[in-house]
């Protein structure tokens, strides 16, 4: 079984990419963190690295795209209410970060995305109750 999941992300700028990421709320382990990279803590079982892109490379012998021009994935993150998910995007907005794309909103489900200083594409959102149940 899983425990744990670290997702690794490179940054052109380690030292942006905590300013902005610190903006949004969230904390870094130092432990885990040097001029390289940084573990950024999303939950207690959550992490993402962030990791400049030389280190990144280390980890892969495939060629790293280019996260402006192109998307690989994106990083989805649930927040506790709508509300929650509005102010973490438009702290996003206010700090650097770019609107990903139009908000969703349906009766089980609201979400909103943007793109940090990298591209990255960052997924916030809220279900209802009754949608993340098993009935």
């Amino acid at each position: 079984m899983i425990t744990q999941l670290f997702v690794n992300l490179p940054v052109k700028d380690l030292k942006r990419s905590i300013e902005f990421f610190t903006e949004l709320g969230f904390e870094f382990d130092p432990r885990l963190s040097d001029e390289n990279g940084t573990c950024m803590i999303v939950n207690k079982d959550s992490f993402v690295m962030l990791l400049t892109e030389s280190l990144f490379q280390l980890f892969t012998a495939k060629h790293r795209c280019d996260s402006k021009k192109c998307s690989q994935m994106a990083i989805s993150l649930s927040a506790e209410s709508r509300e929650k998910v509005d102010e973490i995007v438009n702290k996003a907005i206010k700090v650097g970060g770019l609107e990903a794309a139009e908000p969703q909103n349906n009766e089980w489900m609201y979400g909103r995305s943007f793109e940090d200083p990298d591209g990255h594409v960052w997924a916030i959102f809220h279900m209802t109750e009754s949608s993340a149940s098993n009935d």
